[in-house]
């Protein structure tokens, strides 16, 4: 069953939060381990799995880059895993140059600047995807997902990045 079914919401990009949050609050209400305390094994074991299940199908419909991800993987596009080699070189020497600016960045300020433009990018990307998966483009889903991952990442970073400058 996939995270959408579980939850009994339609298999879509854009969720209501609310309707989110009152679909995973009522099955969890349903699954949660502590009602089953007396029961069987066999019913405390399928209340614990069912449990599991429903945080993992809330904590990827939350977020909307990992819900999209998802999506993605369920409409047949394939991504490669966390870690795996850039394979658009395009993409690659835009993560590169990003990369080495952060690096050479000496302040909080110019770091919060390459921080902000990311996630402005990244909102920007979130928002066009609709109309790629409305056309079925695997081919530019992947493209535009691999890049939004990337600015996820690189957003990261410069947060890290930000605390390491105000430590010194």
């Amino acid at each position: 069953m996939d995270h959408f079914a579980r939850l009994g919401l339609p298999a879509a990009l854009e969720l209501d939060a609310g309707a989110l949050d009152k679909a995973y609050f009522a099955r969890q209400r349903q699954w949660h381990p502590d009602r089953f305390v007396g029961k069987p094994a066999e019913q405390r074991a399928k209340a614990s799995i069912e449990a599991a299940a429903l945080n993992e199908a809330y904590r990827t419909l939350k977020d909307p880059l990992d819900r999209a991800v998802y999506l993605a993987e369920l409409n047949g596009v394939e991504l490669p895993g966390d870690g795996k080699t850039i394979d658009d070189p395009e993409l690659l020497m835009e993560v590169m140059d990003a990369r080495e600016e952060l690096q050479e960045a000496s302040s909080i300020a110019e770091v919060d600047a390459l921080a902000a433009f990311a996630r402005e990018d990244l909102q920007k990307g979130l928002a066009g995807l609709s109309s790629l998966f409305l056309a079925k483009d695997k081919a530019a889903i992947r493209k535009a997902l691999l890049r939004l991952r990337y600015l996820d990442k690189f957003a990261e970073e410069a947060k890290a990045r930000r605390s390491n400058l105000g430590k010194s």
